[in-house]
């Protein structure tokens, strides 16, 4: 670690529980963002700014002035450009030390087979139950943890699936793929902007922890945020036997 390093990560290297040793092994990692909107920038913004030393992108969305309510990675004058090369340039202008591989793609079965087995953890920000379910199958395949957030209206959730764990979940057992399942979209039911802020951010402090070896992560815990009262709630998350996912992992 260069001395420039050591000054700019200093106050994660005072940290007893991460120290040098932690914080070489973010810089050393490579993390997988599916999504760079709404929990997408947080994510990318933390992820960066902590010293992750390699991040991939996907989303194939293009930044629109609608979401610069609450889409922090993005700015009025990259309205009209890819997600992920304005990502790419918030994470750049924090930290440039960053290696950063931005892919305008659809996360579908095929790319996600390509990227996670070479990624360490793996973040979902995506926004709807299909490409969930797809990350969720391809991180039980190659045996990579995940971290999974979703925020809508005043309600946000996180989690983390980790199949290297023999007794956690994966995002199927909680949420079947054949669920008869209601999808919301922020742009039809709304979001409160600091919603995505906030889940995200914890995402990218679950993914943190994970790459370093910190603390307890929410493995088989699932939390629920009430925006309107700023209550939590904890749901104990066990493992599916007959899920159709992990239970033929």
């Amino acid at each position: 670690m260069t001395d420039e390093q050591l000054l700019r990560y200093s106050r994660h290297i005072l940290l007893d529980e991460v120290g040098i040793d932690g914080q070489e092994r973010i810089t050393n990692a490579h993390a997988l963002v599916i999504g760079a909107g709404g929990l997408g920038s947080p994510v990318a913004l933390y992820l960066g700014s902590a010293g992750v030393g390699r991040i991939t992108l996907v989303d194939h969305d293009t930044v629109d002035l609608t979401n610069l309510q609450r889409q922090v990675a993005h700015t009025t004058a990259r309205i009209g450009q890819p997600k992920v090369e304005s990502a790419f340039q918030a994470i750049a202008a924090i930290n440039p030390d960053a290696r950063v591989t931005a892919l305008q793609q659809r996360a579908d079965a095929a790319l996600l087979d390509e990227l996670v087995p070479g990624a360490d953890v793996v973040l979902d920000c995506s926004d709807n139950f299909a490409t969930r379910q797809a990350v969720n199958a391809a991180c039980v395949r190659h045996h990579k943890p995940l971290v999974s957030g979703a925020a809508i209206r005043f309600d946000g959730q996180i989690s983390v699936y980790d199949s290297r764990d023999g007794a956690s979940p994966c995002y199927a057992c909680v949420f079947p793929p054949d669920a008869d399942f209601e999808e919301t979209r922020c742009a039809t039911m709304g979001v409160f902007a600091p919603m995505v802020g906030i889940i995200g951010t914890l995402q990218a402090a679950e993914a943190l922890k994970l790459l370093c070896g910190v603390g307890k992560s929410l493995a088989g815990r699932l939390l629920m945020l009430d925006g309107r009262a700023m209550e939590w709630t904890e749901v104990r998350l066990p493992r599916h036997e007959g899920c159709s996912v992990c239970g033929r992992a």
